[in-house]
């Protein structure tokens, strides 16, 4: 057996699909399922249950894909102790971040990367805090970028900066009028929430519980049937005039395209905000990498 045929078992029992299985390992679904078999007769045993609709360990697969997933994680702290031989500053590295820091770090941190470590190059990916927090695991990034709370087994957290929550509105909103707004001061108009998945959509309701959709309200007095796929959907639909948002600051300051028809207000004290904050690996050597990353997120002045 090999590495590659343990990702591609590891990769199935998370999909439950060899078509999405085999995207996600960039390789044909005939090459995974082939591969699969492969490995299935080897070991002489039945992996997973083949169904026309979904593919599922067996109860010995379970097992075997879990010793699969420490190997793989162990095969990963090898290259990493390998790695730490090298010049820390000149092999790529790749960091992760959520949909709702990504578009608007990134474009401030490189190039402050590119004043303290010229020579390392990123690769970046931007997905859920579920799918970082598996790719992280496996190695296959070498760190992340998420909002806290966050906790993973055997992963360090540190903590980068915070950021308000404010609230974007049309120019012309009743809303408009307020120089500070209470969360109650929602409830009568149509907020705009990113769909479920985005712990960003978690904080907000956190932070605005009358936001939740309530089964006990069959008035829908409280109306957030729009949900946006990105922040920068959400402004969009601001703008066409379909409501109102909750955005972090980050993402409300980054573009002026709509400053002539939308204006952000501040929350009434306490004001929502969240922290962002850096994974990485405990085992992970390049520990001069991380701090140039680190360094350049301080002065990329994402936040003032």
């Amino acid at each position: 057996m090999t590495l590659t045929e343990l990702r591609y078992i590891v990769t199935l029992a998370q999909e439950q699909h060899f078509g999405r299985a085999a995207d996600r390992c960039n390789v044909s679904q005939p090459t995974l399922s082939i591969a699969v078999k492969k490995l299935e007769e080897e070991l002489d045993t039945t992996l997973f249950e083949r169904s026309k609709t979904r593919v599922s360990p067996t109860p010995i697969g379970e097992q075997v894909v879990e010793q699969a997933q420490r190997v793989i994680e162990q095969a990963s702290t090898i290259r990493d102790i390998a790695n730490s031989g090298k010049d820390q500053l000149t092999s790529p590295f790749h960091i992760g971040a959520i949909f709702t820091i990504g578009p608007y770090l990134f474009p401030r941190l490189i190039p402050e990367l590119q004043k303290v470590a010229k020579d390392m190059p990123l690769y970046i990916e931007e997905s859920y805090t579920a799918s970082l927090r598996k790719r992280i695991r496996h190695g296959d990034l070498d760190a992340i970028i998420i909002a806290l709370p966050f906790t993973e087994a055997d992963v360090v957290t540190q903590s980068l900066y915070d950021e308000n929550f404010v609230i974007l509105m049309d120019k012309d909103h009743p809303l408009s009028k307020e120089t500070s707004i209470h969360p109650d001061q929602l409830n009568d108009y149509n907020v705009l929430l990113l769909g479920e998945g985005h712990c960003f959509r978690d904080q907000v309701i956190e932070a605005c519980p009358n936001l939740k959709p309530s089964l006990d309200d069959p008035r829908g007095k409280i109306r957030t049937a729009a949900e946006g796929s990105s922040l920068e959907t959400l402004k969009y639909m601001v703008a066409s005039g379909l409501g109102i948002t909750i955005l972090p600051e980050s993402a409300a300051k980054a573009d002026h395209t709509w400053s002539d028809l939308l204006v952000t207000r501040s929350f009434t004290a306490p004001i929502p905000t969240r922290t962002i904050a850096l994974a990485w690996r405990a085992s992970f050597p390049r520990h001069q990498a991380i701090d140039a990353v680190r360094e350049a997120i301080d002065h990329s002045g994402i936040v003032s």
